[in-house]
């Protein structure tokens, strides 16, 4: 298939905008910290782990989900994670979306499609704070931590269970409690 394909993955739709600075206690869960104010919450929904190419990483600081998520990952895995194959796949995120294409698939479409993600990343400590935000396109890290569900006044986040799902509500709102750099690599 030489065609370009586009696919549009998952989108969180912003409740407002908050334009505040991300020192406050609103900010906590996005700073690896518990959560003090009383509506907010984390619930975790199951386990979650896993070894992803990095493709791309955006980092956020202006919308509703910026409390809890600092940053997003584009990431691939299996046959997608290959060196050879992540290379072909550009990226472009914005606002919570990810858009992906290759010039030519190596599998079926469908298949394809199950095999790149959009991750909103909460930290699930400081350290992991700090950490998150050093991966690079082309890092292939074992992520592990848990599937969750946040609410914060009139927000309800929830996370995919599903990792082959595609479209709007596909995304894994993942904490992650640990992170390892299995390869540094340029692609």
């Amino acid at each position: 298939m030489n065609k370009s394909l586009w696919i549009s993955l998952c989108m969180v739709a912003a409740i407002g905008q908050a334009h505040a600075s991300t020192s406050g206690a609103e900010y906590n869960i996005a700073n690896g910290l518990s959560p003090i104010l009383k509506d907010q919450s984390i619930s975790v929904l199951q386990p979650f782990y896993g070894n992803f190419r990095i493709l791309g990483s955006k980092v956020y600081q202006d919308d509703e989900q910026a409390k809890f998520s600092p940053i997003d990952y584009a990431v691939s895995w299996g046959l997608f994670a290959q060196p050879e194959i992540a290379r072909t796949i550009s990226v472009t995120q914005y606002d919570r979306y990810l858009n992906w294409k290759m010039d030519r698939l190596p599998v079926p479409a469908n298949q394809a499609m199950q095999m790149v993600s959009n991750m909103h990343i909460i930290p699930a400590n400081p350290k992991i704070a700090q950490q998150i935000k050093q991966v690079k396109r082309g890092d292939l890290v074992q992520l592990k931590g848990e599937l969750v569900e946040v609410r914060d006044k009139d927000l309800v986040w929830k996370s995919s269970l599903t990792p082959t799902d595609t479209g709007d509500g596909a995304c894994e709102l993942f904490r992650v409690n640990s992170i390892q750099w299995i390869e540094k690599q340029k692609i």
